[in-house]
């Protein structure tokens, strides 16, 4: 069957046009003329039947139907870019996968397993983005998504799978100068310092507290975070303490740029996933996740503190 599809330079026009809010731009952007530009936008709208953009005195600007045409084809056109750069760069040799992370687990533990990996699948190209929240994968080109929640966080994700990889613990780490005599404090001691905050996990410390059988009024207060990375500068900085899980700071342990605030982990309610769409699976996809879970098992235990630490 025919699939009924604008042609491809008329939503290239479009899409350029939206995103500058000028016919002008978008023409000089494409190398086209401002008339041409134009004619594909109008024969996009005579196409769909419904107006993308209205004339105002300072302009034009889209129609709520417009906008929201815009963002999605964006997301097409991303998709088939990135999509075409991959075939153009494997020469049709081999697969790859697109990955969702979150950053901080991307950079601290996926990556420098990923050599391993290509050793022993070296067909296999690894394209990482990131990802702090659920998102639906039919927006989007991913394969899969590595991501950290609760079990009824991941059970609410809809459209998808998990396969478990991880439990995380946490442990507070600092600075060394931030603490008295450089010496790890009690949870009551901890109550003193300044606490920093993680604003995707916004009652870690409370748990964390409640956990140790202390009252700490203000264990929700403090700058807050979106990503670990950020907590970790920032505790390395002497801002205040990081309740950080314990697989993302080994290096700055070992190193002495952190140290542990309060040798008191706790097994966190969150645990590392694997996420994906229902339904087929690609067989790239099958030997990547064989290969995590593998490599997950063989992970060294939840709580690893150097000698010296603490």
């Amino acid at each position: 069957m025919r699939r009924r599809l604008p042609t491809l330079q008329a939503l290239q026009c479009f899409e350029a046009a939206a995103r500058h809010q000028s016919f002008t731009r978008a023409a000089q952007e494409l190398a086209l003329t401002q008339g041409a530009v134009s004619r594909q936008v109008a024969a996009l709208e005579d196409f769909l039947g419904v107006p993308l953009f209205r004339r105002t005195r300072h302009g034009m600007v889209l129609t709520p139907a417009g906008a929201d045409y815009a963002r999605q084809v964006r997301q097409r056109l991303d998709a088939l870019e990135r999509d075409t750069a991959d075939v153009m760069g494997r020469g049709g040799v081999g697969d790859s996968l697109t990955l969702a992370a979150v950053p901080t687990f991307a950079t601290r533990w996926l990556i420098p397993r990923l050599p391993r990996l290509a050793a022993r699948h070296p067909q296999l190209q690894i394209h990482l983005e990131t990802c702090t929240r659920p998102f639906m994968f039919t927006d989007t080109g991913i394969d899969a998504a590595l991501w950290a929640g609760t079990p009824q966080q991941v059970q609410q994700w809809a459209g998808t799978t998990a396969t478990h990889l991880m439990d995380e613990d946490v442990l507070p780490v600092c600075s060394p100068r931030l603490l008295p005599q450089r010496q790890p404090v009690t949870p009551q001691g901890l109550v003193q310092l300044p606490l920093l905050q993680q604003s995707t996990r916004p009652e870690a410390w409370r748990d964390w507290f409640e956990a140790q059988g202390v009252q700490a009024p203000r264990a929700m207060a403090g700058p807050r975070y979106e990503l670990f990375s950020m907590q970790v500068a920032a505790a390395i900085a002497g801002l205040g303490v990081a309740l950080m899980p314990t697989l993302l700071v080994q290096q700055e342990l070992s190193s002495g740029a952190l140290v542990v605030a309060c040798p008191r982990p706790l097994q966190a309610r969150r645990a590392y996933y694997l996420v994906q769409p229902q339904g087929p699976e690609r067989a790239a996809l099958t030997v990547f996740k064989a290969w995590l879970a593998a490599v997950a098992r063989d992970a060294p235990g939840a709580v690893q503190v150097p000698p010296g630490a603490v």
